[in-house]
């Protein structure tokens, strides 16, 4: 049953003109009373359409992309390949073919504001959806998501996944392409174990994410296979020579702030540390000025891997070791399966490969 705007005013106890007020925003309206109007839209997930409201099916020429961040190259990179695509080759001659707008929407990382924009999105009627980067770990949250996205769906949004898993009922999703990060944490820490290394530090993104937990998988699954996990509570690890995996993984954010004092963090924990693995290469970044800071050198003293292999990896000073990620490629190809240029992958789903990049900021440990 299609929800009214008399329906909205019903349940939020004021006349239809209020809430054509509040929705179109061209007329002050008590904040209390817009809190109110704008309760009763989510509650009864009222759709705005405006002038279009006969064309119940229709959508519109707009493209929404979500980010964690913008300014993280990660998914700058991705979005702006996506972009690409979605806005069309053009004739700059300005006139309209089946260019599509592109609109970025930043969540800043938070749960709330993913829904938020997810919703702002099904109210526009937007012609697709790409959302990037991993997903919040939380089952109220993924529930949330999946029935928005089944919304959007059902009115002809296409939507999506790109760098991010598939969701468990994925039916509302033309496509999603997954970043093999475990498989790319499992070979990284495979190199370092291949120099020589034992006592690999591991610096992780935050708890909740599933970027986060799949890399952190990767490592844990190589260190396994080489018998060097303990029993949890470092007593057998330090017994056996070995190094408990909890006592060695500090988490944070994905930013350079959280490498350095979490590489610090670890060699307070442990000083015979001879490499560490970060959750990204900023956070790689971060942890190679904290080594720098110790009076410690890479990679004579202590080795350093990241992930993703953004753009100033190769110039960072050693250069830096790191998984590569196709970005760019990825984000091109979620832009053509947003845009129905290209045939979704078998199963809607696509695992996307990552390759181990060796460069100078990883070497045999040396002692100190």
């Amino acid at each position: 049953m299609t929800v009214t705007l008399a329906d909205v005013a019903a349940r939020a106890r004021v006349s239809p003109a209020t809430v054509s007020r509040v929705l179109n925003g061209n007329y002050p309206v008590a904040a209390s009373t817009r809190e109110r109007v704008l309760r009763a839209v989510d509650e009864l997930d009222y759709v705005l359409n405006g002038p279009a409201s006969s064309l119940a099916a229709a959508t519109s020429d707009l493209v929404g992309i979500l980010v964690n961040d913008i300014a993280d190259p990660f998914f700058g990179i991705m979005a702006g390949a996506a972009q690409t695509e979605i806005g069309g080759p053009g004739d700059g001659s300005g006139r309209a073919g089946g260019e599509k707008l592109a609109v970025v929407c930043n969540t800043g990382g938070s749960p709330e504001r993913e829904l938020t924009y997810l919703t702002l999105l099904q109210r526009q009627r937007a012609a697709a959806v790409v959302l990037t980067g991993g997903a919040v770990e939380d089952p109220a949250h993924q529930a949330a998501v999946s029935a928005k996205l089944t919304k959007l769906a059902d009115a002809g949004t296409r939507v999506v996944l790109c760098g991010r898993p598939p969701l468990p009922d994925g039916e509302a999703v033309v496509a999603a392409l997954a970043f093999d990060n475990r498989g790319g944490g499992r070979r990284l820490t495979e190199h370092l174990l291949s120099l020589g290394h034992r006592r690999i530090g591991y610096v992780a993104g935050p708890l909740e994410r599933t970027t986060t937990r799949h890399r952190l998988e990767g490592h844990r699954d190589a260190m396994r296979a080489a018998g060097l996990v303990g029993d949890g509570t470092g007593v057998k690890a330090r017994l056996a020579g070995m190094y408990d995996e909890e006592r060695l993984t500090v988490h944070g954010p994905y930013d350079r702030r959280s490498g350095y004092d979490a590489t610090l963090e670890l060699l307070r924990r442990e000083p015979e540390v001879t490499a560490i693995v970060a959750a990204n290469d900023t956070v790689a970044l971060g942890a190679s000025a904290a080594i720098r800071d110790r009076g410690l050198r890479i990679p004579e003293d202590l080795s350093v891997a990241g992930f993703d292999d953004l753009p100033f990896s190769v110039d960072a000073v050693p250069a830096l070791t790191t998984v590569r990620l196709p970005l760019f490629e990825a984000g091109a190809r979620a832009g053509r399966l947003a845009m129905g240029k290209e045939t979704p992958p078998p199963g809607g789903i696509a695992t996307i490969s990552a390759e181990l990049m060796v460069r100078g900021s990883t070497a045999p440990p040396r002692g100190r």
